[in-house]
């Protein structure tokens, strides 16, 4: 990027604009792949805790805090600078959960149950439906609720989880 920066100074010395703006473009598309990305692993975090819950019926303080920090995460990296628009519109998730599903059924077979399953294996105790379900609506959460009000409404949420009766 700091090459990009140093040719974007000499463009505007120079008054070569139009190359100034194409180097903004790439800047812009840059800085927009990095936060798909950084939103990406905090779904593939927050797919892995909804596996383990899901798989073995419960729900630890550790998981709970794991799903509420990776919704409060999205919800933050999603939100453009304009506070008005996202990265992500709430019809677009399908593509980036099945996509993330596949890799947070390889990452979760090594904590469900202590490895007990190989990565096919927990594919067919796992309902993906469900899984998906239950992620797309706190997904969907980050859109409804502000930054202050979703906290209460993500732990109203982690109760109605298997376990979640008991964490709460």
């Amino acid at each position: 990027m700091t090459q990009e920066l140093t040719e974007l100074r000499n463009y505007i010395n120079e008054g070569r604009y139009q190359e100034a703006l194409e180097i903004i473009d790439d800047l812009e598309q840059m800085s927009k792949k990095a936060i798909l990305a950084k939103i990406q692993s905090f779904l593939l975090r927050l797919l892995i805790h909804l596996i383990k819950n899901q798989v073995e019926q419960r729900l630890t303080n550790s998981w709970a805090v794991s799903i509420r920090d990776s919704i409060l995460k999205i919800q933050s990296l999603n939100l453009k600078e304009n506070n008005k628009s996202y990265y992500l519109k709430e019809q677009e998730w399908g593509d980036y959960l099945d996509e993330t599903f596949e890799d947070a059924i390889f990452a979760a077979s090594l904590e469900v149950f202590e490895g007990k399953y190989n990565p096919f294996q927990l594919r067919e105790n796992v309902n993906e439906e469900y899984i998906k379900k239950i992620a797309c609506h706190f997904l969907k959460m980050t859109y409804t609720y502000s930054r202050k009000a979703i906290r209460a409404e993500i732990n109203h949420e982690l109760s109605k989880l298997p376990g979640g009766e008991n964490w709460q």
